[in-house]
């Protein structure tokens, strides 16, 4: 079901980015800013050896109820993204007491953490559906991260 999901999520943010041969120069604006409040907000996250960091079994659920929140909320075009937040807040503080990884591999899942939380506090106090838009695109993105990275 996670690798249904994530399958999803990759082909779901590819096709979209990719749909129409010609981006607009918003669409453009909006992909720079995301990568860059990515790149700004957090130091690069490293593989451990050029392998995956193992996340302890606990607060896997976590993970990826919240990427299956945001795969949802876009494949069904919902708009209620405050709902959104609280829902991923939620699971953002499960996750959060549920960590008893210790060591580089929890460094290194605070570096996707931490930027991660942001965002869904951004989303959480955005009043405009298309700002909110573009955090949950990021939030896309942040959930893409931590798969490439983390097991």
């Amino acid at each position: 079901m996670k690798k249904t999901i994530l399958l999803g999520l990759s082909v779901f943010l590819f096709w979209s980015c990719n749909n129409s041969s010609e981006k607009s120069a918003t669409h453009q604006q909006e992909e720079t800013h995301a990568t860059h409040h990515h790149e700004e907000s957090s130091e690069a996250i490293e593989l451990n050896n050029g392998e995956k960091w193992v996340v302890n079994n606990e607060m896997k659920p976590f993970v990826s109820k919240g990427a299956e929140l945001v795969y949802v909320y876009v494949q069904e075009n919902k708009t209620d993204f405050k709902e959104l937040a609280t829902q991923l807040k939620d699971q953002n503080n499960q996750l959060v007491k549920s960590c008893s990884m210790n060591g580089k591999s929890h460094d290194e899942l605070h570096k996707w953490l931490h930027p991660h939380l942001e965002l869904v506090k951004e989303l959480e106090n955005e009043s405009n559906a298309t700002k909110a838009s573009e955090i949950i695109a990021q939030l896309q993105y942040s959930y893409l991260q931590y798969h490439k990275y983390f097991n």
